[in-house]
């Protein structure tokens, strides 16, 4: 631990990238509703069959503290990242480059050398940290999914977003 000039205790944590398993998903509440941690389930399922990477960076501790996906069937020759999320109070720590890095490897790891993702275009924030890790703008495209409203009901949210790829090789 060190001390800042204004008095602050900076503390550095190790943090340790593994598969995400269904135990983790209570600890994960911070990431989505209910409705959204039933389909992170449903892709644990897919990813035991080798469809798809789901990673979480973990605490010392276990707790997953950034969470997110590689979809290897959406684009040939490349791994989509897709539900990315660190933890919000330890947003622009660090987490989000350590998750992306770790999927890249999983990506390298199938024998591929692009990763591809789409972000909204609400989100100026992590279109910044993709393109400070290499990714490149190429297209947009809209996007839609369900989401859990505070009643419990479900309601349509749609979005635009920019589509981005970056080179492994």
């Amino acid at each position: 631990m060190s001390l800042t000039h204004a008095g602050a205790a900076e503390v550095v944590v190790p943090v340790l990238v593994r598969d995400l398993t269904s135990a983790d998903l209570p600890a994960c509440a911070w990431s989505g509703s209910t409705t959204h941690l039933a389909q992170v389930a449903r892709e644990l399922e897919r990813a035991a069959a080798g469809e798809v990477d789901y990673l979480a960076v973990c605490t010392p501790a276990g707790l997953p503290v950034a969470i997110g996906g590689v979809d290897y069937q959406v684009a040939v020759g490349a791994g989509t990242l897709w539900q990315l999320g660190v933890l919000p109070a330890l947003q622009s720590c660090g987490l989000g480059t350590v998750l992306i890095r770790a999927a890249e490897d999983r990506i390298r790891s199938r024998g591929l050398f692009r990763a591809e993702l789409g972000v909204e275009e609400s989100n100026p924030r992590a279109r910044a940290l993709y393109e400070r890790l290499g990714y490149v703008a190429y297209g947009r495209e809209p996007d839609a999914w369900d989401v859990e409203a505070p009643d419990g009901s479900l309601r349509r949210y749609e979005t635009m977003c920019t589509l981005m790829r970056k080179d492994l090789s």
